[in-house]
């Protein structure tokens, strides 16, 4: 299935998100910042992309029942969105 901002939800604002969060906790590490502080802010990093994974998965499952809800041939079966749901899980 491809992706496109139009069918992926809000998943590229949750990952543009994420990136900042991350450039957060590399400063945070290179200017010496407390252990607890750091590990607070990399379980919210870590937190944001699972959602973002979620919302990629939970975007292909719509995609792909208004696909056979058309009449048409889903671009992956359910066996293949089950298997990338449980890689993120």
């Amino acid at each position: 299935m491809r992706m496109n901002e139009a069918n992926v939800g809000g998943a590229v604002t949750r990952l543009r998100r994420a990136q900042g969060q991350l450039a957060g906790v590399i400063a945070m590490i290179e200017s010496g910042e407390d252990c607890a502080n750091v590990l607070t802010q990399l379980a919210a990093l870590s937190k944001a992309l699972d959602r973002a994974g979620f919302t990629l998965v939970a975007s292909g499952l719509r995609y792909c029942q208004a696909a056979q809800e058309r009449g048409e041939e889903p671009p992956m079966s359910a066996a293949e969105l089950e298997k990338l749901f449980l890689a993120l899980a």
